[in-house]
């Protein structure tokens, strides 16, 4: 057993004056008061790197920084206007500073020469951040919940590197691995993984189900799970039914790390938020507060596609581009030294959408694959997505004619944004006409969201977000609707289209603009997203034609109800069949979850037939030896 930290100080002189070694996570951070040292190791870090194979990075000691506001004038000075600098933030536990820009390839500058620069003048270490085209006040808020905890989250990552390190040795291996389905087997909602090594307890998702009443939650109450002996949880995507119950975890006294990439920490806690705002709203009571939500935030640690990091003494996770919603990511785990390769697909898209790449199939190894069935039956193949743009496009155009409304009730990540992104290129190319597309409430603080990230979108998309004035989320079209009394405008003006959430119509302002609509036939619904059994959307598919909402209200309907299958951030039969065909390499084990109990039990079966892949489709509170 080996103290990683001392063979690292190992091959360090005396002379570079090292003032302290931490772990930020699984990277080792060094800080120096030796200001030649920090400019120029002469390649002794990679080094370092070379021999333990971590990530090890070379810092100022805070003691050596230039005043902050000195620093920030030099920065204000060499970063160019045409960068459009909008923030400054510093972070001194860490001698890191955040550079907003809306041009973050200007502030960089050919090359790096601006952050060198800064590097050299300051002694700071810069970072370059995007400006949303749209202001966020969630991101801004996050940030400065990060900022004033900088001197707690240093502690937190440092706890967290001593806990992946504790008895660190090269030859660490495991011996059994385990997975109990706490949730979303053979049902959608409530997604939540226990992974069990004799060494690890780690949790994958822990969702909710907004449509059930009896199953709303994962199963938490058992002998295997233990929330003061959890490790880690990592969430694959911010739909509630996969984060909707993590805010609850801290609530319940949970402080170790939450990984994921950054839209998803951002989203996530947006829609922990309003998840908290609409049981208020029906007067119901509330799981957790706002205060557990920032708990959730100060304990996130945010990865990029395709990094690798060690999670705990045996098991390492790389998130891969999922394509399902903004920042949604399939795990790959690596367990023990390469004894064992899981991937957890989390919800996927194998299939090029308006917004995202499809899901990727090629990994270093794999021998065990748990995935998504939301659309595993024979029967789940829906019209193209070109298809279902044109039915909309005209659906829009008939309502139009008709003097309507069209009421598009969305998942406010993803369904939401390629909506909008149909509608605002149909509008561009004269195929309808210029009418008010209407975004409520939640769906445009998750939209601004989306243009901070534009480096996760598709080429296309990406290229039109670094451009103001081809952005289409800034089309004069689109109109945010914040209040109740903007909310009845909208229903006492003329033709338009209202994208609301929620998507399975279960709450929301898509509920209260339905039940103003539903009395006229000139007005239509159009459903593009999973309607969950017992969900008013599912009830709308089915035909209903009167709807009690309550006690003492009916709604009879008369709008003209479609639905359009097309739009899904989830892969159809066919794709997934696809997705299992093009596994790169093949693995020897699929396990299919998140789908109703049919078509979980139908995939397993055509998957194993043609393939000749061991399939199992687990119930809740099954366990797996998976090794």
């Amino acid at each position: 057993m080996t103290d990683i930290l001392k063979e690292v100080l190992k091959f360090i002189p005396k002379s570079t004056d090292i003032s302290d070694s931490v772990f930020e996570g699984a990277n080792i951070v060094l800080y120096t008061k030796n200001k030649d040292f920090f400019l120029n190791n002469n390649g002794l870090i990679k080094e370092i790197v070379d021999s333990i194979k971590k990530r090890v990075e070379l810092r100022p000691d805070p003691s050596i920084t230039m005043d902050q506001e000195k620093a920030e004038d030099v920065i204000k000075k060499l970063v160019p206007k045409e960068a459009g600098l909008s923030q400054i933030l510093f972070d001194p536990q860490r001698s890191i500073v955040v550079i907003e820009s809306e041009k973050p390839g200007v502030a960089i500058g050919k090359n790096g020469e601006i952050l060198k620069k800064i590097k050299e003048k300051t002694l700071w270490i810069p970072q370059i951040k995007r400006t949303p085209s749209i202001r966020s006040k969630l991101i801004e808020n996050i940030r400065a919940v990060l900022y004033e905890n900088n001197d707690y989250r240093r502690k937190f990552l440092h706890k967290i590197g001593k806990r992946i390190y504790d008895g660190w040795t090269k030859e660490r291996r495991s011996g059994w691995i385990r997975v109990t389905f706490l949730g979303a087997a053979r049902h959608v909602g409530r997604s939540c993984i226990l992974l069990q090594t004799p060494e690890s307890r780690v949790l994958l998702d822990c969702g909710v189900d907004i449509a059930s009443e009896e199953n709303q939650f994962p199963i938490l109450d058992v002998p295997e799970f233990n929330l003061n002996e959890l490790d880690a949880v990592v969430l694959s995507h911010a739909h509630l039914d996969h984060s909707g119950l993590l805010p609850y975890l801290f609530k319940m006294g949970y402080r170790g790390p939450v990984y994921c990439t950054l839209p998803t920490r951002d989203i996530a806690s947006l829609l922990a938020l309003d998840f908290i705002s609409i049981a208020q709203k029906e007067a119901k009571d509330t799981l957790f507060s706002s205060t557990d939500v920032k708990e959730m935030v100060k304990h996130t640690v945010v990865l990029d596609y395709e990094e690798v990091t060690d999670i705990t003494p045996d098991i390492r996770i790389t998130l891969y581009d999922a394509g399902h919603v903004l920042g949604s990511a399939m795990i790959h785990m690596h367990i023990g030294n390469g004894q064992h390769n899981l991937l957890y697909t989390g919800d996927i898209n194998y299939e090029n959408s308006n917004l995202l790449q499809k899901a990727i199939t090629k990994f270093p190894r794999l021998e065990t694959v748990i995935m998504e069935a939301t659309y595993g039956g024979k029967d789940d193949n829906p019209p193209s997505r070109e298809k279902c743009e044109d039915e909309l496009i005209e659906i829009i155009k008939k309502s139009i004619e008709k003097r309507g409304k069209v009421l598009v009730p969305v998942l406010g990540v993803g369904r939401a944004q390629e909506i909008m992104l149909i509608i605002e290129k149909a509008v561009r190319k004269g195929d309808i006409k210029d009418i008010p597309i209407y975004v409520q409430g939640m769906v445009w603080d998750v939209t601004a969201i989306h243009t901070a990230y534009p480096d996760f979108f598709n080429a296309s998309v990406k290229k039109a977000i670094f451009h103001k004035d081809q952005n289409p989320f800034l089309n004069k079209i689109f109109h945010h609707i914040g209040s109740q009394k903007e909310m009845q405008q909208v229903l006492e003006g003329g033709p338009c289209v209202i994208l609301a959430t929620s998507g399975m119509m279960t709450g929301g302002a898509s509920v209260e603009y339905f039940k103003a609509l539903a009395d006229s036939d000139r007005n239509s619904i159009v459903l593009v997203s999973y309607q969950g059994p017992g969900s008013l959307g599912r009830r709308l598919e089915n035909g209903d034609k009167e709807i009690r909402m309550s006690e003492n209200e009916i709604v009879n309907v008369k709008l003209n109800v479609h639905i359009l299958r097309g739009f899904s951030g989830h892969s159809s039969r066919d794709q997934l069949m696809d997705f299992v065909k093009m596994l790169d390499p093949k693995p020897k084990k699929i396990i299919l979850m998140h789908g109703e109990s049919s078509k979980c039990l139908d995939l397993a079966s055509s998957i194993h037939k043609q393939f000749r892949i061991e399939t199992l489709a687990p119930r809740t509170l099954d366990t797996i030896r998976i090794r």
